[in-house]
């Protein structure tokens, strides 16, 4: 959460200098949900969201964007070379997984990305999209 902020706060100087800009963050389904993850996880994806919205408002009329992605599981470097976790956190936080088609790919969150920073998302700010196979649909 804190370098989202820190990075963000640059950004803004630049695009308040340019008088435009697209922010695309990277949040989480739980920032949405709140029960996908452990507790810190889930506090700064809420935050991610919130900060998302707040920029939205506050700089729309510099037309300056912001929006969110929301991914659920994504196989990544990082995932995979984890620690093990704690078994009654994760029991908890993939309840209902087997209801997910499959896993998502860094692709598939990459067209979003690139979808929401293009002219063709122009009208979209302050949206946070979840990118999780319907799984918070359930």
């Amino acid at each position: 959460m804190t370098g989202t902020m820190r990075v963000t706060r640059k950004m803004l100087e630049l695009f308040q200098q340019q008088q435009q800009g697209v922010i695309v963050n990277m949040a989480s389904i739980t920032g949405l949900t709140g029960g996908r993850g452990g507790l810190a996880y889930t506090a700064s994806k809420h935050a991610v969201v919130g900060m998302t919205k707040n920029i939205a408002a506050h700089y729309a009329d510099q037309h300056i964007r912001a929006n969110a992605i929301a991914p659920s599981q994504v196989p990544t470097a990082i995932t995979q070379s984890g620690k093990t976790p704690d078994t009654y956190g994760m029991k908890a936080a993939t309840k209902g997984l087997n209801l997910m088609p499959q896993a998502g790919t860094s692709e598939e969150i990459a067209h979003i990305a690139l979808f929401l920073g293009s002219e063709h998302a122009s009208f979209l700010n302050g949206a946070v999209i979840p990118a999780d196979g319907g799984w918070s649909a359930y």
